[in-house]
């Protein structure tokens, strides 16, 4: 449901319990109209958690299973026909999922999980003429991005724009790594580009415990006690920024928001719940250092993926190089 101002929904949630959790989801949703805002009967709603790694089970560094457990009976609840999605850094969704324990859920909602896989669509920007993007994100009738708070050794901060990185094929994942290491603010404005171009209906945050320090994996789980929703995932992220004691330009995908002209001022969103001064943490953790985004890939392998993309993908590399 879009506004005239960008509204953002804090609350404190401190429970993964079930009912507590349904309770707190709809109290985050309520100033928007509630799930009925967003989802229609027959539509087909994307799920789109942070499935990681199925390597630390137990560190927070991906979404909880019991809220998208909860969402998944919001949108039932509706008439909507909610399936789980995304491309990890390693594994199989599903793989990735039931190692985090997800298995109960996928059974007892009988939701169907998918890993994604890519196609080319246009966007409108300087900088892109086109990316490879999750055919089944982008053909969704609803995307509601489910990411989770967390540090991040290469980005600073990772929360709802980053989250869509999972949009984006795994293989292509490689090649924005490679390719970002030339220039790490083209990375963030193909992030926020990526952002754009799926347009997610609705961002929950899944803020009750975080991941802070050398995350996205190698942190550690801190409990924050916060959920968040917007339909403007730009001004969610602004607000998050706020309450974590992070300047906005110290994130790239907040600072590269703002160089485009997508995100709005912390003053020109409204919190029709609490503000982000009531949730403010003065002391959460970054990462101790800063990585390179391409990783320092030596030339040789570099050399290697671009002979092996190019001849299993069937794509050239320029159709990524900047126009």
């Amino acid at each position: 449901m879009q506004t005239q101002k960008p509204s953002v929904s804090l609350i404190r949630a401190t429970s993964y319990e079930r009912e507590a959790l349904r309770e707190s989801l709809v109290t985050l949703l309520e100033p928007f109209g509630g799930m009925a805002a967003f989802v229609k009967k027959g539509d087909r709603v994307l799920l789109k958690p942070n499935l990681l790694t199925g390597a630390r089970p137990g560190k927070e560094c991906i979404t909880r299973a019991e809220l998208v457990y909860a969402v998944a009976q919001m949108v039932i609840a509706v008439g909507g026909k909610p399936f789980l999605g995304d491309s990890p850094a390693f594994g199989s969704a599903k793989g990735v999922a039931v190692a985090n324990g997800y298995l109960p859920i996928l059974e007892e909602l009988n939701l169907p999980i998918i890993d994604f896989h890519g196609q080319r669509y246009q966007t409108v920007s300087d900088n892109f003429n086109h990316l490879r993007l999750s055919k089944e994100a982008m053909e969704a009738d609803v995307v509601i991005n489910l990411p989770k708070v967390k540090s991040h050794a290469q980005l600073t901060l990772t929360l709802g724009v980053k989250n869509l990185f999972g949009c984006v094929p795994g293989k292509m994942k490689a090649w924005w790594h490679m390719e970002a290491g030339k220039d790490a603010n083209r990375f963030a404005e193909m992030l926020v580009e990526t952002a754009r171009a799926i347009n997610p209906n609705l961002t929950i945050l899944d803020g009750i415990i975080g991941h802070e320090g050398n995350g996205p994996s190698n942190g550690e789980p801190r409990q924050l006690g916060i959920l968040a929703a917007a339909s403007d995932i730009f001004a969610l992220d602004r607000a998050m920024v706020e309450i974590l004691n992070v300047p906005p330009e110290q994130v790239p995908t907040v600072a590269a928001s703002q160089r485009l002209g997508v995100c709005p001022e912390l003053a020109a969103i409204e919190f029709p719940n609490l503000n982000p001064d009531l949730l403010k943490i003065e002391d959460w953790r970054l990462p101790d250092k800063l990585m390179p985004i391409d990783f320092g890939m030596p030339r040789v392998i570099k050399s290697t993926f671009k002979h092996l993309y190019t001849r299993f993908i069937k794509e050239p590399m320029s159709v990524y190089a900047r126009n």
